[in-house]
């Protein structure tokens, strides 16, 4: 694991762990020290310094905690915290290093969350495959019982099925209420939620910095960052560079800055910025990006969950369209026609140019398709799937046209660069 830096402010949440393990409580006491005791603590005094630190969620939606947390407390049942460290992002491992590194720094910040919304207990949900990082946090929690850290809520450890859309907040939900991992309609989580009552959901990282937050102040959060989104953020690089990883950058980083500290392999033909749900942009416009909201938004671009893929010239870009593709089919979660229909069609189109198979219709079908799908699905599974296809065959227009009329490269069988589990029975039930 590497972290990008200003030395004199960087790494905060991956400090000390290059230098020593830092998932014992002794440790984490050592280097961050106790939290304050959040019994003196009133809800809203530790909701207005998250709200004047500015700090939103890093789960892809970026939206801020405070109001979310203001959105939960507003409600009269009891509340439950849900730390989000599900993960279902194929490239990213950002989630899973804070919970088999920092585990402690997770639960201070549910700790934290819970206090601010008036809950008295915190579920802690890790994918069913991350074994790790399930032991890494049984073991913090045995450890913070042990010493009776005061303030504490009643913790609680549960596995999730690892897939895409299980880290969606009413799935995950339904999940924990003994439901299906897959999107619900109706009341939200901060309404109703696990077990019918009011719930903020979060992911691991957003927590992660409630921790540091309440330990230094909001100022000291605003070191870093832009003035729309303050702090640093943890970024999982991956694709022709040396060094991949999950990096701890600052908001507004330039692009290539952070690559070239990543090592590039290869010639870039492209760049993929937040995921699976994210979008690709063409090589020539990273020199001039910086890794901030307000200027990837220009771009139709967003950091989401911190993914960044770079895509070498000895990758196929239609290859690895086509199999990101059928994978976001065989994820579907089967609940409306847009998402079962829709993204198979766009999948065996898509698969058809590769193979140049293709009917002449087809570019024309795809771009009618992904225009007309967004905000039609049940749930926003097949925006994002879109979103990711669309900008594809824009970026990588000529590649296509290539395949539709000559059928596969010679790069199409090199190693996928893009990661898609293989489907199995419980992701396409």
């Amino acid at each position: 694991m590497t972290t990008a830096t200003d030395m004199a402010l960087l790494p905060r949440l991956l400090a000390g762990v290059a230098d020593r393990p830092m998932n014992a409580l002794a440790s984490h006491l050592d280097l961050h020290g106790a939290l304050p005791d959040l019994r003196r603590w009133a809800p809203e005094q530790i909701i207005g310094l998250l709200e004047q630190a500015g700090v939103r969620g890093r789960g892809g939606a970026s939206f801020p905690v405070a109001t979310k947390m203001r959105a939960v407390t507003a409600r009269r049942r009891p509340k439950v915290v849900v730390a989000n460290g599900s993960e279902g992002e194929p490239a990213s491992k950002k989630d899973r290093v804070l919970l088999r590194e920092v585990p402690h720094l997770v639960l201070d910040g549910a700790a934290i969350a819970a206090r601010a919304v008036g809950a008295r207990e915190a579920i802690i949900a890790i994918s069913e495959h991350d074994d790790r990082g399930a032991r890494g946090v049984a073991l913090a929690l045995r450890e913070r019982h042990e010493v009776r850290l005061r303030g504490e809520p009643r913790f609680e450890l549960a596995s999730v099925p690892e897939r895409f859309i299980s880290g969606q907040s009413s799935a995950l939900v339904n999940t924990l209420s003994g439901g299906p991992a897959k999107p619900t309609f109706g009341p939200r989580p901060f309404e109703r939620g696990v077990r019918n009552r009011p719930t903020l959901v979060q992911n691991v990282e957003t927590l992660a910095h409630l921790a540091l937050i309440a330990r230094h102040g909001a100022d000291w959060f605003r070191q870093l960052g832009t003035p729309r989104d303050p702090g640093s953020t943890l970024v999982t690089i991956s694709g022709a560079v040396a060094s991949p990883g999950v990096y701890e950058i600052e908001h507004g980083m330039p692009l290539d800055e952070l690559l070239n500290t990543a090592g590039v392999t290869d010639e870039l033909t492209a760049v993929l910025l937040g995921g699976y749900f994210g979008c690709w942009l063409p090589a020539t416009q990273i020199p001039s990006l910086r890794l901030a909201p307000e200027q990837l938004a220009d771009h139709g671009a967003s950091l989401g969950c911190g993914v960044i893929v770079a895509l070498g010239s000895a990758a196929c870009p239609v290859a690895e369209t086509t199999r990101i593709a059928d994978y976001f089919a065989a994820q579907s979660a089967g609940q409306c026609g847009p998402c079962v229909n829709g993204l198979r069609a766009i999948a065996d189109t898509v698969q058809q140019l590769a193979t140049g198979t293709a009917a002449r219709t087809a570019r024309w079908d795809l771009e009618r398709w992904t225009s007309e799908l967004p905000r039609r699905g049940a749930c926003q599974y097949p925006d994002g799937a879109v979103r990711f296809i669309a900008s594809a065959l824009r970026v990588f227009a000529d590649e296509f046209q290539d395949h539709a009329r000559r059928g596969p490269c010679e790069r199409c069988s090199q190693r996928p660069t893009l990661p898609a589990p293989p489907p199995t029975a419980a992701s396409i039930s």
